[in-house]
């Protein structure tokens, strides 16, 4: 939910309320959408929860359990609505978003066209971008998913800012009465070359088009496609590598590296300095940062034009 103020602005500093969509955060990789409730409690390992408690707390807030557990009721963010939403089809995350509402130029106000909803995971973030007085008109052929997206949009406030269309856009093209009205279109498409020519017609003049494709075959195809009608054609990969963060001793750390070059573990080497006079080192803790092990690797690649100026 965006929470909207009595001005009609986008805020998050009011109180949590009675229906309120709220992000409780368990723990670092455990996070869940909850709709608040008076009456409802929220059983997990760490206690019971009751609603009633969280009624009138600031998002932020740290809340606890019959048990003396506790969790933190978060703002849902469009970055934290991506990490929990329902997965009815592949989803864009924050690496990829942002870069497309950057070099979309998405700014408040703007109109902006997307082709497939899918998760709505974009869709949430375009639809802040371009708050409060922009809208997103977003389509999908699938109509149980059109359906889904918007009864998700309704529970995260954005109804007002998203109108979704059940349209086969590959087959149709967008609606005619969106013609020359958009600033930036984005299409998530097995065939998006098919869309291209209705793309550019729904476009302002320098209005900018994204494509996003996981195959290589795709992009040479739609890079084809867009020569005719577009200009500044540029293709991005956006590979994320995260670091963790975490306080120890060098050695520690040194050790783990060790480890993973084939030395003895921690505790055997403890072992094998037993009666011997070597002495493990005791110096302050060190916070240090290394790459994270699991590195999330291909994800699509974003393909990004401009429509060509009328001359």
């Amino acid at each position: 939910m965006l929470p909207i103020d009595s001005t009609k602005k986008l805020s998050f500093t009011r109180c949590i309320r009675d229906g309120d969509l709220v992000i409780v955060y368990e723990r670092y990789d455990n996070m869940k959408a909850i709709t608040v409730c008076d009456g409802s409690v929220l059983e997990n390992r760490f206690g019971v929860f009751k609603h009633s408690d969280w009624v009138g707390k600031q998002f932020g807030s740290k809340v606890f359990s019959n048990k003396g557990g506790f969790v933190y009721l978060l703002a849902p963010t469009p970055e934290l609505w991506t990490l929990v939403l329902s997965h009815r089809t592949q989803i864009l995350y924050i690496a990829d978003i942002s870069f497309v509402i950057m070099f979309l130029e998405i700014v408040p106000g703007c109109l902006v066209l997307e082709s497939g909803t899918g998760s709505g995971s974009l869709t949430t973030s375009l639809a802040r971008a371009v708050a409060p007085k922009g809208h997103v008109y977003t389509f999908d052929f699938h109509e149980q998913r059109a359906v889904s997206a918007r009864e998700d949009f309704e529970k995260t406030g954005l109804s007002n800012l998203v109108t979704v269309g059940v349209r086969d856009i590959q087959g149709e093209g967008f609606p005619d009465e969106l013609s020359g009205m958009a600033d930036s279109v984005f299409l998530d498409l097995p065939q998006p070359w098919l869309a291209i020519p209705s793309a550019g017609k729904m476009l302002k003049q320098d209005g900018i088009l994204c494509s996003f494709s996981p195959c290589i075959e795709q992009v040479e195809r739609t890079s084809e496609t867009m020569r005719s009608s577009f200009t500044d054609i540029r293709t991005f990969e956006i590979l994320l590598r995260t670091y963790e963060v975490r306080e120890g001793k060098l050695d520690d750390f040194q050790g783990d590296e060790a480890g993973s070059l084939g030395s003895l573990p921690r505790k055997r080497r403890q072992r094998s300095n037993e009666g011997s006079n070597v002495q493990e080192s005791t110096g302050p803790p060190t916070v240090m940062a290394r790459p994270c092990s699991e590195a999330k690797g291909h994800t699509g690649y974003l393909t990004f034009a401009r429509l060509k100026c009328l001359s």
